[in-house]
């Protein structure tokens, strides 16, 4: 089927297209939330220990990607945690319990595991077990709007956490404080205007529908630095795998240089068919550049196609969510190509079922 203008959304029932093109309201919506909810001590959160799974995570594992490049980062580690059990939890650290639905098997079991060790704790959800049992113990408490898969909750999962954190409690600091408002500012206006952009529909002029298209038929091979961008390679594959149910594979530079980048001879037959996305920032570490310029153009000799973008906006927030929003456009648009509802996950709804047996 040959998408067109009145066509793209037929196989889009539960309106995912509406869920990242109002991506933009969504984050002034979730600095509303962070600014309305608790404060953290000041002083009292010597490390941040956050958990969750999938789509919930995501919004701890940028929070850890964007306070890390700050001079003053050691104000305030940030632990993302993706298990049954916890990190060992002090009293002196803060606990983010991050849930969506608040019914996150894996994410309840560490909650439980570590809220009594914790010195203050903060959930974060729409309700379910995690937040009945948040209310009973008096824990501080974001509560989210329902009704989104987690993954297009993302603005949710991060921005309350960001101010709260951030510019409420200054946790991180003065000048991560500074560059938060100022960088939340910004990116609510770059998102706005890229995602008019992106989701005006299929045609030529769309850069996010073009690479959708590029990719169709082939699969995904995504590479950045790890150092700003790991979390954002992370969250392009989780989309593209969740939305448009379509395999997609990645790495970080500078750790694939000693491994992965030796691979790309072998089985020639279907090397052809990746496609090799390179995301970039122009405040990668310099070598990290060098790298990847030289490590393009080994791989390019045998990789399908070579794609590369770079991150748009002045502030580091900014850019973050320009090469995030692109992302999520990309794998609606792949989706849509392929004729699938990128709502469901049925997969991974029938893995659950089998856990609960």
């Amino acid at each position: 089927m040959k998408l067109t203008q009145t066509n793209f959304r037929d196989n889009d029932p539960a309106d995912m297209y509406s869920a990242i093109a109002n991506f933009a309201e969504q984050i002034k919506e979730a600095v509303i939330l962070g600014e309305e909810g608790p404060s953290i001590a000041k002083g009292r959160a010597k490390r941040v220990v956050i958990l969750g799974m999938g789509g919930s995570a995501i919004g701890g594992d940028l929070l850890r990607s964007y306070v890390s490049v700050f001079k003053n980062y050691a104000d305030g580690d940030v632990i993302v945690s993706r298990d049954y059990n916890p990190p060992v939890v002090r009293k002196s650290d803060l606990l983010v319990v991050s849930s969506y639905s608040g019914n996150t098997e894996e994410t309840l079991s560490a909650y439980n595991a570590a809220k009594k060790n914790a010195g203050q704790v903060l959930v974060i959800t729409t309700g379910g077990k995690l937040g009945r049992s948040a209310r009973a113990e008096k824990h501080k408490m974001i509560s989210l709007p329902a009704g989104l898969q987690p993954r297009a909750a993302l603005s949710y999962s991060f921005f309350p956490l960001l101010y709260t954190l951030a510019i409420k409690s200054e946790v991180f600091g003065p000048s991560v404080k500074r560059e938060t408002e100022k960088g939340i500012s910004e990116t609510i206006k770059l998102i706005a205007s890229l995602s008019q952009a992106y989701g005006g529909g299929p045609k030529r002029t769309n850069s996010a529908f073009a690479l959708a298209q590029k990719i169709n038929g082939r699969v995904p091979v995504i590479y950045s630095a790890t150092e700003r961008l790991g979390t954002i390679n992370l969250r392009w594959r989780g989309q593209i795998q969740e939305n448009a149910k379509y395999l997609a594979f990645g790495n970080l530079l500078p750790e694939m240089n000693h491994n992965e980048i030796n691979g790309w001879s072998h089985p020639a037959n279907l090397v052809k068919n990746f496609v090799n996305i390179y995301l970039r920032d122009k405040e990668d570490h310099r070598r990290n550049k060098k790298r990847i310029d030289i490590t393009k153009r080994i791989i390019g000799k045998n990789a399908g196609d070579v794609v590369e973008i770079e991150s748009q906006g002045k502030s580091l927030l900014a850019r973050m969510f320009s090469l995030i929003h692109l992302g999520d456009w990309v794998s609606f648009w792949l989706s849509a190509l392929n004729a699938v509802d990128p709502s469901p996950v049925p997969v991974i709804e029938g893995l659950k079922k089998e856990l609960a047996k």
